[in-house]
């Protein structure tokens, strides 16, 4: 394995960290168990959760991943050989089961309260904010459209002082965002730097041979502010695997199970990831290899977070850091890219 560290700390984190969304849902606490024991085993000691998963999120299964983990701790005692991150739900319809009062002090105490009896732990190392509360484009939008009709109003100075309120009581230690964009990054760093308040270090954006907005605006934040990327998604919901081109996913594989998690199989989306397959093949790897290879070499990089149903496909995916691409490899993934830009944004 290979490691880093958590910007602005002396926090070591492997450069795979383990994705958990499907515990609870497409995989069992027993499996869970299992992909926890793996990764350990292999050097892996930087887990990702969310008070969300897992998912598709609804009621009934509301927070499971994280009871899941919560478990494993207990069962195991490797709470002190783990960097775990979790996150709180941003508002909307598809959170209006968990709460509808965004970032408030009263829902960040009681989110953080909730996380820490769940997963039966004192303290989380990174906590991160899920996605922004105003209207911006995330999840898959491409392109940004102003709503001057928006309620939301500036509130980053006031979610810091509470964040910093709870790092003081000893329940967190970092703090991050996820589905941010670079004017809402800088806006975190900017309130940071002027009212010395808790710095946002890391950032949980989708990154992929098919995603990579990141390399626009925010690939310079994360480079001259030094806010690292936690790629989410590197595999495109398995479409970096092969398997659905192949026609070799099994039944229950997550486009079968969820066909309404189409942001990786547009046409473009698809053809691209059959040049890229080609790539891989040629050049004697997988397409999950060479996937995976792919965003553990980019520069602004702090951890790639991968997931899997199985423990073959853990093995694999955790193996990637083994794998280094050739300029070669790499030419002819830009020139895939240049002709396909981002088609799953």
């Amino acid at each position: 394995m290979k490691y880093t560290t958590l910007p602005h700390t002396n926090i070591k984190v492997s450069k795979i960290c383990l994705g958990t969304m499907t515990w609870g849902n497409q995989n069992t606490q027993d499996e869970g168990f299992a992909q926890m024991d793996m990764a350990l085993d292999k050097g892996v000691n930087f887990f990702d959760v969310a008070e969300l998963y897992p998912v598709p999120a609804t009621a009934e299964t509301y927070a499971d991943t994280e009871r899941i983990i919560g478990n494993w701790f207990t069962k195991t005692g490797n709470r002190d050989k783990v960097v775990l991150a979790t996150k709180i739900a941003g508002p909307g319809d598809y959170t209006a089961h968990i709460r509808t009062t965004g970032f408030s002090k009263e829902s960040l105490n009681e989110a953080v309260d909730n996380s820490l009896k769940r997963l039966q732990t004192d303290y989380i190392d990174l906590y991160q904010l899920h996605w922004p509360e105003r209207q911006t484009n995330t999840f898959g939008v491409r392109d940004y459209t102003h709503n001057p009709n928006d309620g939301w109003e500036d509130n980053f100075n006031e979610i810091l002082h509470n964040l910093d309120e709870i790092i003081k009581s000893g329940k967190i230690r970092q703090v991050g965002l996820s589905n941010e964009k670079a004017w809402g990054t800088m806006r975190y760093l900017e309130e940071s730097k002027q009212h010395n308040l808790p710095r946002m270090i890391t950032i949980q954006n989708a990154y992929s041979l098919l995603c990579r907005p990141f390399e626009g605006d925010l690939a310079e934040v994360a480079h001259r502010e030094n806010i690292g990327l936690l790629a989410y998604s590197p595999m495109a919901f398995g479409v970096l695997s092969g398997k659905y081109i192949k026609g070799t996913a099994a039944d229950n594989a997550r486009l079968k199970l969820f066909p309404r998690f189409a942001r990786y199989s547009s046409d473009q989306a698809t053809e691209a990831a059959k040049r890229y397959l080609k790539i891989a093949e040629d050049h004697g790897m997988t397409l999950a290899q060479m996937s995976l290879a792919f965003v553990n070499e980019r520069p602004f990089l702090t951890s790639n977070i991968i997931g899997a149903t199985n423990l073959a496909q853990l093995a694999e995916n955790i193996d990637s850091i083994n794998t280094s691409l050739s300029k070669e490899v790499m030419d002819a993934i830009n020139a895939v890219h240049t002709e396909i830009p981002n088609p799953a944004p």
